[in-house]
């Protein structure tokens, strides 16, 4: 069942709510539009066991596609060395989201502010106030939500969904970047 409602109960995101991506040509569209996006990927994208992957195997297809950096939470910058993914660089997530809000900082590549920035793999919770964050403070990121839970802050995010459709939507946006 999809729903757009915000998965943790009593979460109230005031009036500027996220754009529900129903169909991940959404996702593909806003992200080929992107000039410079980065990926935020959290410790739930090793530890989520999906039928025949990991949610962190589709964050390193979908970064190769596009020539995204990667920012690692928590433990998982050694999962992405050992898949041989060497644009990851670690760091929390209080401090990515402090420095995707300083106008002043010139991004991990030193080309200047990122203009998407997709999450996945961050506890709901966090992932939530961070986006919130982000909404408010920094006003030129675009942000989209590839969790499978709906996040409200985020401009773009799934709706709720189970972990098979999920995966289906992880699958079609890593394969629709993939033959650009």
């Amino acid at each position: 069942m999809m729903r757009s409602e915000p998965w943790q109960t009593a979460e109230i995101p005031g009036p500027v709510r996220a754009f529900t991506i129903l169909k991940p040509e959404v996702a593909v569209s806003a992200i080929n539009r992107s000039k410079h996006p980065i990926l935020v990927v959290g410790h739930e994208a090793v530890e989520t066991e999906l039928e025949d992957a990991k949610p962190i195997d589709y964050a390193i297809r979908i970064a190769d596609s596009i020539g995204a950096q990667v920012v690692a939470t928590a433990h998982i910058i050694g999962e992405f060395m050992g898949r041989g993914f060497k644009r990851a660089y670690w760091m929390s997530i209080l401090d990515i989201a402090n420095r995707l809000k300083d106008p002043s900082w010139v991004g991990l590549d030193g080309k200047g502010q990122y203009d998407l920035a997709l999450f996945m793999g961050i506890p709901y919770y966090m992932e939530w106030v961070t986006l919130s964050s982000l909404k408010n403070y920094a006003p030129n990121l675009k942000t989209i939500s590839i969790d499978r839970f709906h996040q409200p802050h985020a401009t773009w995010s799934f709706p709720n969904i189970t972990l098979k459709d999920w995966q289906k939507h992880l699958e079609a946006i890593a394969t629709q970047l993939e033959r650009k």
